[in-house]
This record gives C-alpha cells, sequence and structure tokens, in this order.
C-alpha cells in the first residue's frame, strides 16, 4: 500500500486576504503561505496544513512596499533620516537611498547605516564626489555645479565594487543644485551610467534646465524623480497641458517617479497629468529631514494621496512595489510569487474624511486613507509604529472643514 504523500507544514499562512500581486496577475481574495521566508504557496485552503494561521479577512496583503526615493544616511548628512523608524511607520521592507552618498562617502552608507539595518537598504550612488552636503531647513547648497566634483571614474570604480547593494547613479539637475553647470552634470551623470549598464534617476528643480530638456536626455529605463513639480519647470506648459518631450520620454521607456518631497507634489500638476491619462510610474517619498514632518510624510501617506487623486488601487500598489522592482534591476522583489522572499505589507483601506496637503499648502480633501496592519520582512514579523499625523480628522494647519479645501482631486 503506498503511503499518502505528506502535506507541507508551513510557518504562517495569511489567511482570507485581498492579494494584489501585479506581476503574478493576483487580485483576489486568497491564502498566502510561508515556509523558511521565502513564499511557499499561494492559493485557496493552505491553513489546514500551517504551523501558525493569521486571517486577515478585509486587509490587503501586497509585495513589501518599496520606496524607492528615500534619504537616510541618517547622522552622517544633514538631510537624513532614520531608516528604521521610516521603515516601521510606512510599512516599507525595502528603501531606496537616492544620492544622499556619492563615491567619497558610500562607504560609510554602506557600514553604519545599510549592515546595521534589519531593513534593505539599497542606493543611487551620486554622480557628485561628496554626495548631498548642503540641503537642510533654509540651507542648499549644490552637490553638482562643479564639474570637478563630478569625477565619472570615482563613481563607476565605487558601483563596480559595490552591486551588491548600489542599483543606478542619481543626480540632481536644475536651480541652486546644478548652478550654472546646468545639463553638464546631466551629461556626467549618464556617462557614468552608461559605463556601468545601470539606469540614472534625475531629480528635476527649478529651471534652468528646463524639465523638457532634461527629459529629452534621459534613456529607457532612466528615471525622472518629481515628475508632478510645481511651476515654474512643470510637467505642464503654459496653456495647462503636458509637455510632449514628456509624452516622448513615456514612448521610449522613461520612467517618471512621484518623489514627493518637501517640494515636489502640485495638487495643479497631478490633477491635469491625470486627467490626460498621464499617470506615474512609481511612487516614492522623497523622505528626509524636511518632509518626514509633512506634507510628504512618508510612502504610505504618498501612496494615500495619489489613490485619492484617483489612481486605481491595483495601480497604487504596482506603483510601489512591482515597478519600482523592475525598475532597479531586482525582479526578486516586488511580488509574491512561489519562492520569492517573503517581504508582505498587509494594509487597510479605510472610508474616512481628512485633509491632504501638497508642497504648496494646497489642501483637498480625501475619503479614502491606507494604513498598516502587519508587515513581515524574509517572512519575520516586523514592528509598527504610531502615524500621529493621521490619527485626527485634519492635516497640516487645515481640517475637513477647511473653507479653502476642494475634494482630490477635483
Amino acid at each position: 500500500m503506498q503511503k499518502p504523500a505528506l502535506l507541507p507544514d508551513y510557518d504562517l499562512v495569511l489567511a482570507n486576504g485581498r492579494v494584489i500581486d501585479e506581476r503574478n496577475g493576483l487580485d483576489e481574495v486568497t491564502d498566502i503561505a510561508i515556509l523558511d521566508g521565502m513564499v511557499a504557496a499561494v492559493g485557496p485552503n493552505l491553513a489546514a496544513t500551517a504551523s501558525n494561521v493569521r486571517d486577515v479577512a478585509g486587509a490587503l496583503v501586497v509585495p513589501g512596499l518599496i520606496d524607492i526615493h528615500t534619504h537616510v544616511y541618517h547622522k552622517a548628512t544633514s538631510l537624513g533620516v532614520d531608516p528604521d523608524f521610516v521603515a516601521r511607520r510606512s510599512a516599507v521592507t525595502t528603501l531606496v537611498d537616492a544620492g544622499s552618498a556619492g563615491a567619497g562617502n558610500y562607504d560609510g552608507l554602506r557600514d553604519f547605516v545599510m549592515r546595521a539595518s534589519p531593513y534593505r537598504i539599497l542606493a543611487y550612488l551620486n554622480i557628485s564626489f561628496p554626495g548631498i552636503f548642503g540641503f537642510d531647513k533654509g540651507l542648499f547648497i549644490g552637490e553638482a555645479t562643479l564639474s570637478e566634483m563630478l569625477p565619472i571614474d570615482r563613481c563607476v570604480a565605487k558601483i563596480e565594487a559595490n552591486r551588491d547593494r548600489i542599483v543606478g547613479v542619481k543626480v540632481r539637475i536644475g536651480g541652486p543644485a546644478t548652478g550654472d553647470l546646468g545639463l553638464g552634470a546631466l551629461e556626467l551623470a549618464l556617462e557614468a551610467a552608461e559605463a556601468v549598464g545601470l539606469p540614472l534617476m534625475a531629480h528635476i528643480g527649478g529651471p534652468p534646465p528646463s524639465y523638457a530638456d532634461v527629459v529629452s536626455m534621459l534613456r529607457p529605463g532612466d528615471i525622472l524623480t518629481h515628475c508632478y513639480r510645481p511651476s515654474p519647470n512643470s510637467a505642464l506648459d503654459t496653456s495647462g497641458r503636458l509637455l510632449p518631450e514628456i509624452l516622448a520620454a513615456r514612448a521610449r521607456g522613461v520612467l517618471f517617479d512621484i518623489g514627493h518631497g518637501m517640494g515636489a507634489f502640485s495638487f495643479e500638476s497631478a490633477e491635469a497629468a491625470i486627467a490626460a491619462g498621464f499617470l506615474p510610474d512609481l511612487i516614492s517619498s522623497d523622505v528626509h529631514v524636511i518632509s518626514i514632518e509633512g506634507p510628504a510624510f512618508d510612502l504610505l501617506h504618498t501612496m494615500s494621496k495619489l489613490l485619492n487623486c484617483g489612481v486605481p488601487l491595483p495601480q497604487v500598489i504596482a506603483m510601489a512595489t512591482n515597478r519600482p522592482a523592475l525598475a532597479m534591476q531586482r525582479p526578486e522583489l516586488g511580488h509574491l510569487g512561489v519562492g520569492a522572499p517573503a517581504d508582505i505589507t498587509i494594509l487597510r483601506e479605510t472610508a474616512r474624511s481628512f485633509t491632504f496637503r501638497d508642497v504648496r499648502d494646497l489642501s483637498r480633501i480625501g475619503t479614502r486613507l491606507l494604513s498598516p496592519v502587519a508587515v513581515y520582512l524574509a517572512g519575520r514579523e516586523m514592528e509598527l509604529a504610531r502615524r500621529p499625523f493621521e490619527e485626527h480628522r485634519g492635516f497640516g494647519n487645515g481640517c475637513c472643514g477647511d473653507e479653502t479645501s476642494m475634494p482630490v482631486c477635483s
């Protein structure tokens, strides 16, 4: 007589949640089984063979959130924030530092921040040798104003020695970041990115140079961050229409990232772009020492903002999971397929009236809020932190009854 096959004994089953996983085409109520830190099975009725079952009925079960634009070189740069605190508060499993460090100081980011954190931290290496060294409240000293500060060979060498953590090159373009060097900084950054075969993330700031000139130079797979920044130098022309250079860039494969930050998300830009069918590819917070206090706060708050601007929930999730993973050329992340790391974020969508604010302190009333329920990193449950800025009905300086508030996104 043949012995019956042994049923798997999973470490944990997350049961009855709405699983949203763009990579694997899932948007349904089902179970996820975890074994040895990996996704072991996805499907119905998995709880019977699990050592531990968590019923997450009514919740959203999604790949671990990825914030592709953060500044977490904590205590070594003036703009850096504590990555562990940010991750706990925003239900994130992977944080990507966007150019806080250059070749001259990346080793400190790697040894004292990345290796000290339980969370996955990756980085875009700044083409500027010292990285972002002069950014704080009331202070902005550009790191890319002199070509002598942007040695391609040093950037390339540092990336080649650290490909396990570095996912691309970063450059900040526009206004005081580049000064008179302007597009010359972008040319040097592109040369470095081309040499290492990795994408470039380009920050677009105030003019000069223009948004159109910057985006026209980007290659397929490169990222334009701060895509919904306010005018001057927004995505819109003087008539309020999308710049044709933006549409041409998207057609050739350039990616567009929110990068909310303290100065780079405008309801007026977002509303016009979304109405024209131009949605972002990626959602990120650009969390740093200023924006962590609002109006960006963190990735999850920025996701709620885009959700209330009319971006469908499955796309909001994809823009913070699958799509950033692929943009970084890290296909093992951002999905819940069998064999993937069990990086899982569990959220709850709550119907609630509250006020969002943009970087110009304009407000919009929202009706939907994403809140964290649980986070698993390689199958291990992580601690969550309070979100005090979302514990009241009004945000920022306003409240839901503010006469100047408008529905998101009118």
